[in-house]
């Protein structure tokens, strides 16, 4: 038996997770997922997939964000006709992040294009995908629930545990047979955290021969949930006080509706008075419904106790989502003290734009950093408190209070990425290989895993590795 595995994407960076299993010639693609960073870099490297569709017998998505899913059309396009396979959570939340791709490309490309005019240029730049071949992408998801094993080849066995990271995010647990050999491959996804509200903990993964293994936070350890909403309550406390407001990029699925919790935990609990919170994200209110629909994924004691008191988990009465562009706009005018909660989570693109560019320049104003920002992204521009930054071809000075809370990462730091392969039965195993991490950040982590006696490797672009 011939088994090895590479990666297209996702090594020794963060954004655009490829990895390919391959089996006695036969591939098997984990995750499809956009890069996101510089925009000529991010088109770039998102038209050239790294491997051709007819080459590929089955996809493996591991949960709906767009760093993990977003170029699943553009797969589609390019010829695959094969099944994905998906936790039924992601297969919507994964549809539903497609489309709004297709449809921002489409806008992009139109105001690009009036632009060009405007100054007698030549455009050719094309969108990526259309929302018709996000359409087909997500009639080839095949829902698969947790715990359900299913084979996807000929040999070649998938089951899915909970990652504990966003709604329906999975482990992918693979189980290789040929010639009367087994071979037993992990793939992390993303890892979560556990005690995280709303979804359940990561969950353990049988004995496996390879653990390919995220590592984001590879050296950064979280700060407490209590922590964090102590200081949490301290900023919306100076939002009333200053009758400012806090903009809070965030990504439209898990972090959205997890801020949304914590702040209704805050008011309920007394802790700050209700203040006006508005969701600015088309995608977010679309995904708040999907959260409702599949319950299946939810935290069982967190969410009982919280549905005691509300009918809707996900909001409460000083909660409002904007539908329209004009509503967006009126919030500009609108008098503190305000919430907004906006995507795009690293300010790349979305409505957040906007409301950075009409606040960013205001003292009074808090950007509230809840999540990874990527190198080269607005969003990270932001994080490192930089005092002028460049939004939409115009430069602004920031006077706006800069605040990070890292407790609200939905990934697991390397403290906790550690507990959980302490908890595993890692008798059988032969090689962690690191991927989804900055270059510091997996360096340190594997320094620590080294000392505590794991055998670990760093994934590189380019290079092929055999598991046998």
């Amino acid at each position: 038996m011939a088994i090895s595995m590479y990666s297209l994407g996702a090594a020794e960076e963060v954004t655009g997770s490829k990895h390919v299993l391959e089996l006695d010639g036969r591939s098997f693609l984990i995750d499809c997922g956009a890069f996101q960073g510089k925009r000529a870099e991010a088109d770039r490297k998102n038209r050239d997939i790294g491997i051709s569709a007819d080459r590929i017998e089955a996809v493996i998505l591991t949960h709906g964000h767009f760093d993990h899913c977003g170029l699943l059309p553009l797969l589609t396009r390019r010829g695959y006709k094969g099944n994905i396979f998906a936790t039924p959570a992601s297969r919507d939340i994964a549809s539903l992040v497609m489309m709004d791709t297709a449809k921002i490309q489409a806008r992009d490309a139109e105001y690009l294009r009036k632009q060009a005019k405007k100054k007698g240029e030549e455009f050719n730049w094309e969108p990526l995908f259309t929302e018709q071949d996000a359409i087909e992408a997500t009639g080839q998801i095949v829902g698969v629930s947790y715990n359900r094993p299913v084979s996807v080849d000929n040999g070649v066995r998938l089951e899915f545990f909970d990652a504990g990271h966003i709604l329906g995010s999975a482990m992918a647990f693979f189980t290789v047979s040929s010639g009367g050999k087994e071979v037993r491959v992990a793939y992390t996804g993303d890892l979560g955290r556990p005690d995280k509200p709303i979804i359940r903990d990561p969950s353990l993964i049988p004995q496996a021969d390879y653990i390919v293994l995220e590592s984001t936070y590879g050296n950064r350890k979280h700060d407490s949930a209590g922590d964090a909403l102590k200081q949490l309550a301290g900023i919306a406390k100076r939002a009333v006080k200053n009758k400012g407001r806090i903009l809070i990029p965030s990504f439209a699925i898990e972090r959205t509706q997890e801020l949304v919790y914590y702040f209704h935990l805050l008011v309920d609990e007394g802790e700050i008075p209700p203040i006006p919170i508005y969701v600015d994200s088309p995608m977010a209110t679309n995904a708040t419904t999907i959260f409702q629909v599949h319950p299946e994924c939810y935290d069982k004691d967190v969410h009982e106790a919280f549905t005691r008191h509300h009918k809707n988990p996900f909001g409460f009465n000083s909660l409002h989502f904007t539908t329209s562009v004009d509503e967006s706009k009126a919030l500009n005018n609108h008098p503190g003290p305000l919430i907004i909660i906006s995507a795009d989570g690293m300010c790349e693109a979305g409505r957040i734009q906007h409301h950075l560019m009409n606040s960013i320049e205001n003292p009074d104003t808090t950007i509230l950093i809840v999540g990874y920002m990527a190198e080269n992204t607005l969003g990270r521009r932001i994080r490192n408190r930089e005092n002028e930054v460049k939004i939409q071809g115009r430069w602004f000075k920031r006077r706006a209070a800069v605040e990070e809370l890292n407790a609200f990462s939905a990934h697991a730091d390397y403290e906790e990425a550690t507990a959980w392969l302490k908890r595993l039965d890692t008798t059988a195993l032969k090689k962690i290989f690191l991927v989804h991490g900055e270059p510091a950040a997996q360096n340190f982590f594997r320094d620590h895993l080294v000392s505590l006696g794991y055998p670990v490797q760093i994934v590189k672009y380019g290079e092929t590795y055999g598991l046998g």
